[in-house]
């Protein structure tokens, strides 16, 4: 491993390894297979790369998506390693060229799209590469993608099984950010990776604080969270297309930067849209769950869902994307009783086989526990992946613990009044029969003459949705998505209903917002380095606009800050710095250098600085 430890800082600018890297990175080099489960932003990547660099020949990975290729492919050139990608979006001469290369023993890392690697002519290559033992490791990315079951299932993957088939001497490594048990033995069985190390890093992302709200007025409590957020990046997820386009034209003109993503834009839209989220500061992508694998943007500081996700996998991932850099982010969420009818529907009306409509239902109802629990949010999110946490003191329900109540006696009014209606309406009818509300629909019925008719006047309408989603999250009722969203009791009712046990419900409150906490805090910085962080992050933006790529392909704001910290005076105390390897040390170090010495106030030291 000494090698390795050397290639790590040498090319990356890394002094160490984080988590179960070298162990990780040891499998490989020793020819074995590894699953690796490792949290967004936990350096999953460097785990395929530097074996890849070590091994002889080329390494391949396998990535579900072209903007994810191009920032990999980027990042790694600024690091001096040979690097590339075939995808769609090459022309027919680049992508020959590419393949010349290839053969040509010219590339350290090739990042290729899984329906090109399954074509012949792109087996064929491999062919000739194996042959030659010129193939360093192949590597699956988002392995995820391979499962039925998932958020992001591609039919392309389950093929990927060929690699173990038909190179089984070349050593294999899958990698997702997001799998719970069932979803992890599919990846094994379907890649063929039942002999392969698994590699599970702790799922926790302390700097991310989750909080969920009752939906009441959706615009207005998405207002109220953004106003923490302004000129910040983030994401706000939508169920439909339709709520995508007219939440961007709502927050457009409340003069935020929103821009559109869903799969009804064309595709130079999306992808125009998607270049500017991850290459400017400050804009605000609301987007369908088309959009975000493989985002790489480290300083993504909040994402917000109006909807609900379908699954607890989903909502990690998806909030994942906050927060890479380590420093505070936000994941908030709305939701409300309407959101259960239209996920059950979904499910109930797919062509899915029973079997997959079970597991989705059941992954519903884990998202619904997560939404009403009165604990920890962070424990019950990783209990989920199979990891035991104790409070975190992080998210809403530790900072503004809800109050318990009895709530058995509203809950058998409810369930009452359910039963006395037939089981036939939702839950807007059944809430105006409780508080005694002569509508036009309940006179249209003759519901004002039934027992449970005002019996639940004490409550308002808010107060009685809250017992309804409880209810629904516990199990006690069940949506009829063939019936309108009617509520109807289940088995676990009957208890509850004939007084024979106790239901402690969650009481609404109003969430408190505390201090923001930081997971690993950056150091105070000395006097004037505010200024001179600011020097560098403008340096940085030239050279990214001068390049043509991400400002955080660059450096990171990490490594800004720590060199804003220990101003670097000589090349040598350069390469300590963290994230500077001798790639960027050689390109970047004599601008860098002068700019510490004394270019933080001068706009034309900056200027020089880049055009060096």
């Amino acid at each position: 491993m000494a090698e390795a430890l050397e290639t790590l800082q040498r090319v990356f600018g890394f002094p160490a390894f984080r988590g179960r890297q070298a162990e990780i990175v040891d499998r490989l080099l020793g020819g074995g297979d590894a699953l690796v489960l490792m949290p967004t932003g936990g350096g999953k990547s460097l785990c395929y790369q530097l074996p890849a660099l070590l091994r002889a020949g080329t390494g391949i990975v396998v990535s579900p998506l072209i903007a994810l290729m191009q920032d990999q492919v980027d990042a790694l050139l600024q690091l001096g390693v040979k690097a590339a990608f075939l995808n769609s979006s090459l022309d027919a001469a680049t992508a020959m060229a590419t393949e010349r290369r290839l053969l040509a023993g010219e590339l350290d890392l090739l990042y290729v799209a899984p329906e090109r690697l399954l074509t012949d002519r792109f087996l064929g290559l491999l062919d000739r590469l194996a042959g030659e033992e010129r193939v360093a490791l192949f590597a699956i990315d988002e392995a995820h993608c391979v499962s039925q079951w998932g958020h992001d299932f591609r039919p392309e993957y389950i093929q990927l099984s060929i690699l173990h088939e038909r190179y089984p001497q070349v050593p294999r490594i899958a990698l997702t950010a997001t799998a719970d048990a069932l979803t992890r033995e599919e990846i094994r069985r379907r890649l063929g990776l039942e002999e392969a190390a698994v590699f599970v890093a702790s799922f926790d992302r302390p700097n991310i604080r989750y909080t969920v709200v009752d939906r009441d007025n959706p615009r207005s409590q998405l207002a109220a969270f953004l106003a923490g957020h302004r000129g910040e990046a983030g994401i706000v997820y939508c169920l439909s297309r339709k709520k995508v386009d007219e939440t961007v034209a709502w927050l457009q003109t409340q003069g935020i930067a929103a821009l559109p993503y869903h799969a009804g834009l064309d595709a130079e839209t999306r992808r125009a849209h998607q270049q500017r989220f991850v290459r400017e500061e400050g804009v605000v992508m609301v987007a369908t769950i088309a959009f975000g694998m493989g985002i790489d943007k480290p300083d993504v500081r909040f994402v917000a869902h109006l909807d609900l996700p379908k699954s607890l996998e989903a909502y990690y991932q998806e909030t994942g994307r906050a927060g890479r850099d380590f420093d505070p982010a936000e994941a908030w969420m709305t939701y409300g009783m309407n959101d259960v009818v239209i996920h059950r529907q979904r499910i109930d009306e797919s062509a899915a086989p029973e079997e997959q409509k079970r597991i989705e239902r059941q992954k519903l109802d884990a998202m619904l526990g997560y939404c009403e629990t009165a604990g920890c949010r962070r424990t019950l999110l990783l209990r989920y992946f199979g990891e035991e946490h104790e409070p975190c003191g992080n998210c809403d329900t530790c900072l503004a613990p809800p109050e318990l109540w009895d709530g058995t006696e509203a809950a058998r009014k409810f369930m009452s009044a359910a039963l006395r209606t037939g089981q036939r309406f939702g839950a807007g009818h059944l809430i105006d029969i409780l508080r005694g509300k002569h509508t036009e629909k309940v006179a249209q019925f003759g519901h004002e003459s039934l027992p449970t008719f005002g019996v639940g006047a004490d409550l308002d309408e808010a107060g009685w949705r809250n017992i309804a989603r409880q209810l629904l999250a516990a199990g006690l009722l069940h949506a009829d998505a063939h019936h309108y969203g009617a509520l109807k009791l289940t088995d676990a009712a009957r208890p509850v209903l004939k007084g024979e046990t106790t239901l402690m419900l969650r009481r609404q409150s109003v969430r408190v917002r505390g201090a923001k906490k930081r997971a690993a805090p950056m150091p105070l910085l000395p006097q004037g380095g505010d200024a001179l962080f600011d020097a560098l992050r403008q340096w940085r933006a030239a050279s990214a606009r001068e390049q043509g790529v991400p400002a955080y392909v660059i450096m990171h704001d990490r490594t800004l800050h720590e060199l804003a910290s220990l101003r670097p005076r000589t090349l040598d105390q350069l390469l300590a710095v963290a994230g500077i390897g001798a790639a960027k040390a050689e390109r970047y170090g004599a601008a860098l250098l002068a700019l510490l010495r004394d270019g933080a106030h001068d706009d034309e030291i900056i200027a020089e600085a880049v055009a060096s």
